[in-house]
């Protein structure tokens, strides 16, 4: 440990961040307690100096503390207004006038623009005098009422001063369970408000004073968008946004389809500024200074300089200041004839951001950058040794080695995040990641550099990119869109990480080891069996900023001989350690299997069924899990927009939809690899717009629904995407009952049967058409493990009449499978038109959930609606309140708890 002073006082260092962000006062010192006599057992054992037990307990207990002081000090300075605005809920409008200055870019994008603003005063309606808040900064959002007020945003700068007239909110929460929490998303940026306004008439802006950090941050922005702006008139269509994002890391116009393909083959890290941009210009500038007859110290110290006008030309995102920390340190240590070992480095990167910013501990980009790197200096070592020594596949091999380890190192923290994993990912980076790396982006950067002096010369080789792009994109969208190869995990637990780090670790450390000769022959006892020796003995060597080369320095490598750790020259004693090397290979990738089956199956042995009536705003989505580990989703609505002729200006690049943004995500992180049925109870809007989102990233395998068709957009879009992707399509009608496990029963209620034979296919149907939905829902009953749930859509008093009629008039089938209700799904989001008194005496449900969004303008639920369910005797639980509502049915009792309330 002694050999590694820094490496051990960072881990001690983001190991007390972490404690700080987690733990109350107490437990972080307990924790400090604990690591220091962990300190004082390894002293004891003479595994550890004094000093140095010293400095990573001091490491520890600094970290703990400068997070929690940063914690403390992180809230609003408006702490009276966010207890009104708690009291009085989210629909609670707080005016404001605020005054500051802009603090980041202005994105502008259809009708609405947003910008950070740090706000030195506040005047809030209601709350006495203006308040001095020092620079505290809020989320501004713009809506724009007319198609040239873009214009007008878009010549605002950072620096520049503004007083602003609006309304303050507060951000959302989570609303389902492991849902996106956007709170304390913005709270990790010191944002608490969002300041909403509409038209460019409610802001008033001077220029700032021109030498002020962030004025001088509005001129980078002004280079950076003139830079995009140069890219965009090279390449055509969507590539102008990918080069904008794979030369500066401005995914403003990306394509949000293109992202998404980049995303499932896990690319998107060619996207993201890292260390591999920051290497190639490095050397691209090194290689301009060379012809300058620079001497070597005065080159590295102008690339050190260099580093940080590229990493704020690049937008200074967390992977990129992290690589750019590295390098700075690097070069500078290589000028002091130094450089060593790039753990050493990673280290004090590590360090010295947590130091400036502890927040970044929770940044996904923070995570990862150093994940991988930390891993790629660890475990490209051990594998490259491992792998057979090719005189002329050399380059080959490393690239595979540090794919491979790449992908081990990341995939926890990408199933944890993103819940998908793509088996055709490993080629597509061997693939690609090279030829976009080393091939693309320098021919972007250089077509960019050239076009400054001469535009036609960078025009032309921009051309010659551009074929190589359609080439990519095509790639791209064949391999991501090869389906049997995308897989889904559920988000593991924190010990599931720890476990697969640890293995991985043994796994790396018990890797045979491939002996090496040089071309002159010195056989097995060559240099570089020093290598497998170290390895060995538990030595993991590190290579300055993981250079493989540096594994072969001396002479050529010729074929391996044998690997180490056998039984050559036979004895007890390596008989004893080849036994015991081998055992720890096999244990390691055992562990590692095992830990991929539960990560896949967490939920093999959970033999409770469960239905989730999710928050998606002004809709329908419930999910359905079975005893049996089968999975239903009942509808899965979205925000309805009415846009007028001449409006197409407010559209977004990449709008909210509920499906993409909520209901897949949510699906995705509880394990849901298919759904076995999809329940559509009708073709209106708010009932179905995310399902084509969901059916793009789960697969469906099979679809029940009313059996019309609807002329709207949304309606024919999801069922010709049915029918494209060969989806079977079931009419659900009354009498039809589906067996869906031996504890489930799920029956067909209404609509009424048309001569049409349960489970015959969409091809056998005459399809009707039907402009009013509503009353044609789907309604099902269904039965889980003795509990039962009636689950309506938007039926009304008239449909609810004739299904009641109905049952009087075949009391044999609907005595059989139709009691009272445990559990009653409220009818058309809590309509005054809907749940009558005398459908509740019919069914006398002990529970209601009613989903309806927060702010609609409906009036749901209705207090109608609420009163006979009160006089009922029937506990009401609404998403528009109380978030998520989940049901567990477990042998001998149903359970029920909220997202917001926990009961």
């Amino acid at each position: 440990m002694d050999r590694r002073p820094l490496l051990w006082f960072a881990v001690c260092f983001v190991a007390g961040c972490a404690s700080g962000a987690k733990l109350s006062g107490a437990g972080a010192a307990l924790a400090s307690g604990g690591v220091a006599v962990a300190a004082l057992a390894l002293v004891l054992s003479g595994r550890l100096t004094r000093k140095l037990a010293a400095v990573c307990v001091v490491g520890f207990v600094l970290a703990a503390g400068e997070r929690m002081w940063a914690d403390a000090r992180n809230v609003t300075g408006l702490l009276d207004v966010l207890r009104a605005a708690e009291a009085h809920g989210s629909d609670a409008a707080i005016a404001v006038e605020a005054s500051g200055t802009i603090a980041s870019v202005v994105e502008i994008d259809g009708d609405r623009a947003s910008f950070e603003l740090a706000v030195e005063a506040a005047s809030v309606a209601g709350f006495g005098s203006p308040r001095q808040l020092g620079g505290e900064r809020m989320l501004v959002q713009l809506r724009l009422e007319e198609q040239p007020q873009q214009e007008v945003a878009a010549a605002w700068r950072r620096g520049d001063v503004v007083d602003v007239k609006g309304q303050l909110a507060q951000p959302a929460g989570p609303a389902n369970r492991g849902g996106f929490d956007y709170r304390r998303y913005l709270s990790s940026q010191k944002i608490h408000w969002l300041l909403q306004a509409t038209g460019t008439g409610a802001i008033d802006i001077a220029p700032g004073p021109p030498w002020t950090a962030a004025a001088l941050l509005g001129r980078v922005d002004t280079v950076r968008a003139w830079l995009a702006a140069r890219l965009s008139s090279m390449y055509p269509g969507m590539q102008a946004g990918y080069m904008q994002g794979l030369v500066l890391g401005i995914t403003d116009d990306l394509d949000p389809s293109l992202m998404q393909q980049f995303a499932r083959l896990g690319l998107t890290h060619i996207l993201a500024i890292s260390g591999l941009h920051v290497a190639v210009f490095l050397y691209g500038l090194g290689l301009i200074l060379r012809l300058c007859r620079m001497t070597r110290e005065r080159l590295l110290l102008t690339l050190v300089f260099a580093v940080p006008f590229y990493v704020l030309l690049s937008g200074a995102s967390p992977s990129v200041v992290r690589a750019g920390v590295m390098s700075m340190l690097g070069l500078l240590a290589a000028r002091m004839h130094k450089l060593k070992d790039g753990l050493h480095i990673l280290a004090a990167a590590a360090v010295i951001m947590l130091a400036l910013n502890p927040f970044y501990l929770e940044n996904v980009s923070f995570q990862l950058s150093f994940i991988v790197t930390l891993g790629l200096i660890l475990g490209v070592p051990p594998v490259r040794r491992a792998m057979p020594h090719w005189k002329r596949g050399k380059a080959l091999l490393d690239l595979i080695a540090v794919s491979v380890v790449a992908q081990a190192v990341s995939f926890p923290v990408s199933i944890y995040y993103f819940n998908q994993f793509h088996l055709l990912s490993l080629p597509a980076n061997l693939l690609l990641v090279p030829f976009i790396s080393f091939i693309i982006m320098p021919l972007g950067g250089a077509a960019l550099f050239i076009h400054m002096a001469w535009p036609t010369g960078g025009k032309l080789l921009a051309w010659v990119s551009v074929y190589a792009n359609d080439w990519t994109f095509w790639l791209v969208d064949w391999l991501a869109t090869a389906d049997l190869f995308r897989t889904i995990w559920a988000t593991p637990p924190l010990w599931w990480i720890a476990a697969w780090y640890g293995a991985l670790a043994l796994l790396f450390r018990s890797l045979p080891v491939r002996e090496l000769s040089d071309a002159r022959g010195q056989g097995p006892e060559s240099e570089h069996s020093n290598l497998a020796a170290g390895h060995e003995n538990g030595e993991l060597e590190t290579q300055p900023l993981y250079e493989l080369s540096a594994i072969h320095r001396k002479g050529s490598i010729t074929a391996p001989s044998k690997f180490s750790g056998g039984f050559a020259d036979f004895s007890y004693a390596s008989a004893a350690k080849a036994l015991l090397f081998h055992g720890s290979f096999f244990s390691a990738v055992l562990i590692v299997l095992a830990l991929l089956f539960f990560a896949y199956h967490p939920d093999l042995f959970d033999h409770d069924g469960r239905v989730h009536v999710l928050d998606i705003g002004q809709g329908d989505a419930i999910y359905v899990r079975t005893p049996e580990g089968k999975h239903l989703l009942i509808d899965g609505g979205g925000t309805v927009s009415f846009r007028k002729a001449g409006e197409e200006w407010r559209a977004r690049k990449d709008p909210f939809e509920v499906g993409k943004k909520v209901i897949a995500p949510l699906l995705m992180k509880r394990g849901v690899h298919q759904l076995d049925l999809l329940v559509v109870s009708h073709l209106d809007s708010d009932h179905i717009r995310g399902l084509k989102a969901v059916m793009d990233s789960i697969p469906v395998k099979g679809l029940l629904w009313n059996g019309s068709v609807k002329h709207s957009p949304d309606a024919e879009e999801l069922l010709a995407y049915a029918v494209q992707h060969e989806i079977p399509m079931y009419r659900a009608e009354a009498g039809q009952e589906r067996e869906m496990g031996k504890n489930t029963s799920l029956n067909v209620l209404w609509p009424p049967a048309v001569n049409q034979t349960e489970g015959s296919s969409v091809s056998n149907m005459e399809i009707k058409e039907l402009e009013e939905q509503n009353e044609a829902s789907v309604v099902l009953y269904l039965t889980m493990k003795n509990y039962t749930f009636l689950l309506t859509g938007d039926i009304g008093f008239d449909t609810e009449e004739r299904l009641l009629a109905l049952m009087d008039e075949n009391p044999a089938f609907y005595a059989a499978c139709c009691a009272n209700v445990d559990v009653l799904k409220v009818a058309h989001h809590g309509s005054r038109y809907s749940t009558a008194a005398n459908w509740l005496e019919r069914w006398q449900p002990l529970s209601a959930a009613i989903s309806a969004g927060a702010t609609n303008s409906y009036g749901h639920p209705h207090g109608d609606v609420l009163g006979r369910l009160k006089a009922a005797g029937t506990e009401v639980r609404r998403t528009d309140q109380d978030g998520e509502i989940e049901y567990r049915a477990a042998s001998g009792r149903l359970q029920a708890r909220t997202m917001n309330k926990g009961n």
